[in-house]
């Protein structure tokens, strides 16, 4: 194996270089006034969305992580930021929180959920490890948390150093909480300060009863975000906690991207209004950049900041806080926020010693040739034309659910797939195939199901799906780049493979499937006609609110997709897009394809 990189980057040190002779990182609050009042202060650091990322590296690429804008990743990365922000404040109060989806996300977070997963081995998960050493005061549990099930989820948090919240998430069975709700933190301000308490409330997303149902049906409910802060508030508050700080695994645009049967996705901002006493809230789940954000709270007027700090450890939030004394209380007296970019330092070494065995033995692992490919296969063009790559995926799951079928009741049903373009830069080189190559093109831990959809189903799926694509008239030029309406996700834009059919983009959304036929005929697929259609456990599920799919499976042998793919490749040793490349589908304008 070829040695994997650990150390600084050529830009890492340039920047280094650089930062060692300005000023530190961020000026701290300072610790008083003048004048007659007397203040100290208290900062809040946080992060989310950390997905997996402990080292700043691209396991699909095995590189060093880079893009567009210059963006660096990783929890090493976030621990320098931390170390350099305690190290001023020496002597006052500082608190690291962390809001949510911690252990999915990357071939490293993966394996030790799969490959070597941490309920049978006992070893500590790397993301443990790397927060242990920056020494958390709190985590929030995302709804990604949940993915690997409970068992593994609750070895996780028996890892950590530090506790686990989320107050909605309560026991089907009790009513009671199932994780812990909160926590109260003593801290001194500073020098000759009274104790400070901190009520800090962890609130998860109530979408995941819809995304991991399998996992949780039956076991958990997830309540209402904002009705749990109303309940819970008050009661810290009672309990003595000076000051209330959120940290909620959900966004602040008020909308879900599911129907209106769960509480809303996200509702940072609308809790903020509506929940009187909560002074700041650090968010995440939306993998938006939010430096600061002030709302006002409808009862009593009072301002409550917020903040988001992007995602995959790029940023960390940092929140000042002023405090006085007033009559015998601690009062906020201002309050701000922004956010730092980590790829102004370099990775801390006592993380990146902490996980440097497991980010070895997973590059090693992604590293392992699956396969050779005839011809080199690109992600790139996905979205907007049928690609053999995307159509790799739909035959092997088609073709695992035909074999799984062979003698039920369903086997002399059409078998239907459905694949999202995840990735715009996956690519199968001609030659060898590693694992990564295929883990870059399926990114998510999927599990395959299989469900029976009617014709008319079919079409109403598609419909949907097909409302991806913005509108454009006959005739006006098209350009790739912004072909799809960028409010839709790549990841809720469904290609079916096993039936024939144009998606018209000069037509209104909602009514451009045009021509849908049975495979290599004219014949029009009949309203009344029974398919079983091979799905991901996301989307069937409810993920993107996709119509009829929410249904009773048919199929459900708990296979994650990635490995099936990969499953695949080893057994055959070729792959060849003649051997499952069907063109089936097109986008047109009155008939006439797009490209």
């Amino acid at each position: 194996m070829t040695p994997t990189p650990i150390g600084p980057s050529r830009r890492q040190v340039l920047v280094a270089a650089a930062a060692a002779a300005t000023a530190p990182l961020v000026s701290a609050a300072p610790a008083a006034a003048t004048g007659r009042t007397r203040t100290w202060d208290l900062t809040l650091l946080g992060t989310s969305d950390t997905h997996g990322n402990v080292y700043n590296w691209d396991y699909y690429r095995d590189a060093e992580y880079d893009d567009s804008r210059g963006n660096d990743v990783g929890v090493a990365k976030l621990a320098t930021l931390i170390n350099q922000i305690r190290a001023e404040r020496r002597g006052r109060a500082t608190l690291v929180l962390d809001a949510g989806d911690t252990i999915q996300g990357t071939p490293l977070a993966t394996y030790y959920a799969k490959q070597e997963p941490i309920t049978a081995t006992g070893e500590k998960h790397p993301m443990a490890r790397a927060m242990n050493v920056i020494d958390y005061d709190a985590v929030t549990l995302g709804n990604h948390e949940f993915n690997y099930g409970l068992p593994l989820l609750d070895k996780w948090i028996r890892q950590l150093g530090f506790p686990a919240l989320a107050a909605n998430a309560v026991n089907a069975h009790t009513g009671k909480p199932a994780f812990q709700p909160y926590v109260i933190k003593k801290v001194s301000p500073g020098f000759a300060a009274p104790t400070l308490r901190v009520g800090i409330l962890g609130l998860t997303n109530p979408g995941t009863a819809i995304w991991d149902r399998a996992h949780v049906e039956g076991r958990l409910r997830f309540d209402d975000m904002i009705a749990t802060a109303a309940r819970y508030v008050p009661v810290m508050r009672a309990r003595g906690a000076d000051i209330i700080l959120i940290s909620a695994h959900g966004g602040d645009s008020g909308t879900s991207s599911y129907g209106p049967e769960l509480p809303v996705e996200n509702p940072v901002a609308m809790l903020a209004e509506q929940v009187p006493g909560v002074d700041a809230i650090l968010f995440g789940h939306a993998h938006a950049e939010v430096p600061e954000r002030s709302v006002t709270n409808l009862r009593t007027g009072e301002q409550v900041l917020l903040s988001e700090p992007s995602r995959w450890g790029q940023r960390l939030t940092r929140m000042d806080f002023t405090l006085a004394r007033e009559r015998g209380r601690w009062k906020i007296t201002k309050k701000s926020a922004t956010l730092l970019n980590t790829n102004t330092v370099v990775e801390d070494p006592k993380v990146v010693a902490a996980v440097r065995r497991q980010h070895q033995k997973t590059v090693a692992y992604v590293n392992q040739v699956v396969a050779r490919s005839t011809v080199e296969l690109s992600a790139a063009e996905s979205r907007y034309q049928d690609t053999p790559i995307l159509d790799f995926i739909n035959h092997v799951q088609t073709e695992t659910v035909t074999e799984a079928l062979a003698g039920t009741a369903y086997a002399g049903l059409p078998v239907l797939s459905i694949a999202a373009p995840f990735s715009r830069t996956a690519v199968f080189p001609a030659g060898d195939v590693k694992i990564r190559d295929v883990a870059g093109l399926y990114v998510y831990d999927n599990t395959l199901e299989a469900v029976v959809l009617s014709g008319a189903e079919v079409r109403a799926y598609l419909e949907h799906s097909a409302g991806y694509f913005r509108t454009h008239a006959p005739g006006t030029p098209v350009d790739p780049a912004t072909i799809s309406d960028p409010a839709v996700p790549d990841y809720n834009y469904d290609a079916f493979s096993g039936i024939d059919y144009d998606i018209d983009i000069s037509r209104p959304a909602g009514q451009r499937i045009t021509r849908l036929v049975l495979p290599g005929t004219d014949t029009p697929v009949a309203d009344d006609a029974q398919f079983v259609v091979a799905v991901n456990n996301y989307r069937r599920s409810g993920g993107g609110n996709f119509p009829g799919i929410v249904k009773t499976q048919v199929y459900n042998a708990q296979q994650e997709i990635r490995q099936l793919l990969i499953d695949w490749a080893q057994a055959r040793g070729v792959i060849d897009p003649a051997d499952f490349f069907q063109p089936n589908w097109r986008l047109v304008r009155e008939g006439v394809p797009v490209f």
